[in-house]
């Protein structure tokens, strides 16, 4: 009986008590780096033989991550070359973005969040200009392929936002804007159909953003939903012949701003009498006289419902199985929040294409897991807002 399989049984023996799964996986790995490793210098450990073209010097030590926790493994070391086995190289694409713009931030003498701390915890010490370049390439190639592959079929919803980060400009430290936008397709697949990274939210800004996503192939959008900034606003008028729904999140908040702390549940439960309407017209009956009550305790709340009734009861219009994701912007709302999550780790970055990196990678993972998801919305309903009668006899057989 060979020595591997001694040791495989006597763990087996050990049972429970020894932490079965870690072990098998470390014994398993293991084995696959010592054949890995005789395949390549053409003989097994301690034998002689005319093939060998290579030969051992010892062992490092990795500690290796896995569900089933922490496994110690003792890489082969070879006297000519290196090894690394090839199970543990890849990691999670914004993991490796991560990792790159700390390096790149640590080479360029950004040190304002404990860089060397960070560096450290991911495992990366003492890793060269070289290295750095050829992740970051990596990283880039794949994030641009994926912020600039063509869009096809029609998108009735599109939703749009921006989250600020902040980056080294000329010696100072600025605030960018990054804007991204997501949208659903007439198959009820919700996709990540780009990001941009720029000064701030002006009207040119996102209108050349806007524009950029209709040269991709964007089209058959009936539904914008953004917050009211007006830069966007504008944007969204020039470039699409469609609706714009002001979302009601920020509009409860603007809201909120009019009133006293004691009284903001009072009122906050006023208003959402009216979004518990079923009809569009019952919706817009409540809406004034919900106005009309609160005119003259808050007439800033009143001249401000006075002006935005059709922007945040615009979904209104649209069918009812979907209007429940379509009065505000929560989808990007949660997507922005891990990206601050994110990007705070890294603090200060070093330059644009650095922010395109990670936040790209990440948006590149959250479009990954939303493909391999169900539906997100009722399929039937797409019949009554896609310009595509191939969509609609689809989702009409279906």
């Amino acid at each position: 009986m060979t020595k591997p399989t001694i040791a495989l049984t006597e763990l087996v023996e050990k049972g429970a008590d020894a932490d079965l799964l870690k072990q098998m996986i470390q014994f398993v790995a293991q084995r696959m780096m010592e054949f890995d490793v005789e395949g390549l210098y053409g003989a097994g450990f301690d034998v002689k033989s005319p093939d060998r073209t290579n030969s051992r010097n010892g062992y490092r030590d990795r500690l290796w991550q896995t569900r089933a926790g922490d496994v110690d493994l003792k890489i082969p070391r070879l006297r000519q070359g290196s090894y690394f086995p090839g199970f543990l190289e890849p990691r999670r694409t914004a993991e490796k973005a991560m990792a790159a713009v700390i390096q790149e931030a640590y080479i360029q003498g950004v040190s304002t969040r404990s860089v060397d701390e960070l560096v450290k915890a991911m495992g990366m010490t003492g890793i060269s200009k070289s290295q750095v370049s050829r992740l970051a390439g990596e990283i880039d190639e794949r994030v641009h392929a994926f912020l600039d592959r063509p869009l096809e079929g029609d998108w009735p919803y599109l939703w749009i936002d921006a989250t600020y980060v902040k980056v080294r400009e000329a010696g100072r430290i600025v605030s960018v804007a990054v804007i991204i936008a997501v949208a659903v397709n007439t198959d009820g697949g919700r996709e990540v159909l780009g990001m941009r990274v720029g000064p701030s939210e002006a009207e040119p800004f996102w209108t050349d953003f806007l524009r950029s996503l209709m040269r991709r192939g964007l089209r058959g959008v009936k539904l914008v939903i953004s917050d009211a900034h007006e830069g966007l606003k504008a944007a969204v008028s020039k470039v699409f012949n469609a609706t714009w729904q002001r979302c009601r999140v920020h509009f409860m908040r603007n809201a909120m701003a009019h009133v006293g702390k004691g009284q903001r549940t009072m009122v906050a439960a006023l208003l959402r009498t009216v979004f518990a309407q079923d009809s569009r017209a019952e919706c817009h009956q409540q809406w004034r006289l919900v106005a009309d009550q609160l005119r003259e305790k808050y007439p800033k709340i009143a001249t401000l419902m006075d002006g935005c009734e059709d922007e945040v009861l615009a979904h209104m219009a649209f069918p009812k199985a979907h209007r429940q994701q379509l009065h505000s912007t929560n989808p990007l709302e949660r997507l922005n929040a891990e990206i601050k999550r994110r990007t705070d780790v890294v603090g200060i970055f070093p330059n644009d294409p650095a922010i395109t990196r990670l936040v790209g990678a990440m948006l590149l993972e959250q479009n990954d897991e939303w493909c391999l998801q169900r539906r997100s919305m009722q399929l039937e309903a797409f019949e009554a807002v896609s310009d595509n009668p191939q969509a609609k006899l689809s989702a009409a057989i279906n």
